[in-house]
């Protein structure tokens, strides 16, 4: 079995409980930590005195800011073997988590991004708190969203999704819920009342105890423009829109969207809209292992992540630099099998 002390994993009473721990970094995934908690899940769904798994994050700053992306940044520069590793290891996971045979009880508290949603959103209990931020940020560093994250985005409400993909933009805790990226809320001041009380009862009747009424959704106000804007065909067409849309917010989505990679978003859009047709997370896991391997023989992941993480001049230099220099062929070829780089979750 993997072991690491950056995951804190113990039995209590009726509940296993994962610690990620590394409060320092904001509890960002490296490949041990992921080895070891998908072995610890696995043994403990034929350990009937764990009734129920319970997900949180070390510290006080968010359960986990997703991948630890330098180390991926520095692998792809190698030629990107270990990068597919991980990849291929977190999206089994993510898996695995979705079809877990008991109650999964994510605590979302603060800041959960990329491989952090992708540890808490396919569990059957997912908890938000007045401090959380969800995110599927991967176009700011020249990648999708992945680890399950675009079957959500598509699905989620109306084009709220394609807007919350494109340009990265974070989610308030009744906003995750909106999107379907939560289930019930919890306030920060109930949670280790509730957290500690999943080792007595089951997970429904911590939630009676503990949960109450979230906070309105941000984004149900936007709902309008956004679908307007975001249900064009193409990025370009949907600057065009939100260029016509003449309201502070819609420019600021612009902005936000002509700052990422081109080549990117235009795998963003074409990921969301094919994941619209998907019957099961597999189907989407597989896509995205397609996209995300061949992402690392492209120059914009390392680039992006160089401009966001490692030089943070938060000034990349894409390849091709405009929307205009990326061909329909460039972008299918994201999608296209390739021997090596298939996850075959889905058959």
């Amino acid at each position: 079995m993997a072991t690491t002390t950056d995951v804190l994993m113990a039995r209590d009473g009726r509940a296993g409980r994962i610690m990620l721990n590394r409060p320092r970094a904001l509890n960002a995934l490296t490949h041990g930590m992921l080895l070891a908690v998908r072995d610890r899940l696995t043994e403990w769904a034929e350990d009937d005195a764990v009734e129920t798994v319970v997900l949180t994050g070390a510290g006080d700053r968010g359960l986990c800011a997703g991948a630890d992306i330098r180390a991926l940044h520095d692998d792809a520069k190698l030629g990107g073997a270990g990068a597919r590793a991980f990849f291929r290891d977190e999206y089994l996971t993510n898996h695995l988590i979705s079809r877990y045979p008991k109650p999964y009880v994510a605590v979302m508290d603060g800041i959960t991004m990329g491989g952090g949603v992708g540890l808490s959103v396919h569990g059957s209990v997912r908890v938000v708190s007045e401090r959380t931020t969800v995110a599927m940020p991967e176009t700011r560093i020249g990648l999708v969203p992945d680890v399950g994250g675009s079957l959500l985005l598509a699905r989620a409400p109306g084009e709220l999704g394609t807007h919350l993909a494109l340009t990265a933009a974070s989610m308030a805790p009744g906003d995750a819920l909106l999107c379907g990226f939560a289930d019930h809320f919890v306030p920060g001041a109930a949670l280790s009342s509730f957290t500690a009380a999943l080792a007595e009862v089951t997970p429904a009747e911590a939630l009676a105890a503990h949960a109450a009424e979230a906070p309105a959704a941000e984004l149900a106000a936007q709902r309008e423009w956004i679908d307007r804007c975001y249900a064009a065909g193409t990025v370009e067409e949907v600057l065009e829109r939100l260029d016509a849309e003449g309201t502070a917010e819609a420019k600021e989505a612009a902005e936000q969207i002509r700052a990422k990679s081109p080549t990117m978003l235009k795998v963003t859009l074409a990921a969301l809209r094919r994941a619209r047709a998907h019957r099961s997370l597999a189907e989407t896991l597989d896509q995205e292992y397609r996209i995300s391997c061949t992402a690392l023989t492209t120059p914009d992941l390392v680039e992006g992540i160089r401009a966001q993480v490692v030089d943070k001049d938060r000034n990349p230099r894409w390849s091709p630099a405009t929307l205009d220099g990326v061909t329909d062929a460039q972008v299918d070829a994201f999608f296209a099998p390739r021997p090596g780089d298939e996850l075959g979750l889905a058959g």
